[in-house]
Parts: C-alpha cells; structure tokens; sequence
C-alpha cells in the first residue's frame, strides 16, 4: 500500500498489453467458444449463444423463490403467477401485459420497484429469465420461468392462501 502522500495510480497495478495481443485473445475465445458449441457446449454457453441476458442472475433455488415470492409486491406477484402459467415459453413485456391485462410498460415500471427488494435481499438474482431483444423472435426483450421456477412460485402461491 503507497504512503500517504504518494499519489496512487490504479493503472500502474495493470499489466501493459498491445492491441495486437488483445485481438488475438479474442480471436482464441471465439475460437474456443464456437468449438464448443459445434460440441454441444454447455446449458451456459448454448443459452448465451440464445441471447439470454445477464444468466448468472438467475434465482433457481426454490426456498429462495418462495422467499422472493412472499417479499415482493402484489403487482410482482401477479407477474410472477402469470409467468409461471407458461413456463419455458419466452414471451415480449406487451404479450404479458395483454395476458395480465395490464397497461402497457408496466412489467417495466414493477421490475424497477422491485429492483432494490433483488439488489439488497437477492444480490440481485431474479427468478426469472431475460432473452436479449437481438436474439429474440419477437427483437423486444423477452420474459419467462423455466419449469422449475415455476413449480417454485406455484408453491408460494399455495402457501399464501393457506
């Protein structure tokens, strides 16, 4: 650690790299990647290659999701039931909004309230999925529960009304 009065400079602790060997590291993780997936790849890597945003976020652990489920708001709540009536079916934020019957770019305002709930008591996991709008069928952002999510959030429901 510098002496206080020596000034600190973060970009001294970084290792000088040229561009021609930033480009070739990229080229040998495109290479990698590609062989992968002609492999098969890993779940990861083939949902990547789908557009999935931000996977590492995902909530998956079903005591958790119940938790999610009972810490959230009501408008979240019915997001989430409506996205675990059609588990693993990808769909754009106005196809769930008709199915809820709610406005449009409400998913958008309820997922911003929800946002502080995930980022201080979740780090941030949701127990959801994003597809990226460049991957996507629909080229809109993309919503939806695997299977297990949706068992999840259905348990929650239950214990709810009981």
């Amino acid at each position: 650690m510098p002496a206080r009065t020596e000034l600190y400079d973060p970009l001294a602790l970084v290792p000088s790299i040229s561009l021609d060997e930033l480009d070739e590291r990229a080229a040998l993780l495109r290479r990698i990647r590609k062989r992968d997936l002609r492999a098969g790849g890993t779940q990861l890597m083939r949902y990547d290659a789908l557009g999935e945003h931000a996977r590492h976020n995902i909530l998956g652990d079903p005591p958790e999701i119940e938790r999610f489920y009972d810490r959230c708001s009501d408008l979240m709540r019915e997001l989430l039931d409506a996205l675990a009536a059609a588990p693993d079916r990808p769909r754009s934020f106005p196809e769930i909004e008709d199915s809820i019957g709610w406005p449009r770019r409400r998913i958008a305002s309820v997922l911003g309230g929800v946002s502080r709930l995930r980022n201080l008591e979740f780090a941030g996991r949701r127990p959801y999925h994003f597809h990226d709008p460049r991957q996507a069928a629909s080229r809109r952002w993309e919503m939806w529960m695997d299977a297990g999510q949706a068992d999840a959030v259905r348990a929650a429901r239950m214990q709810q009304w009981t």
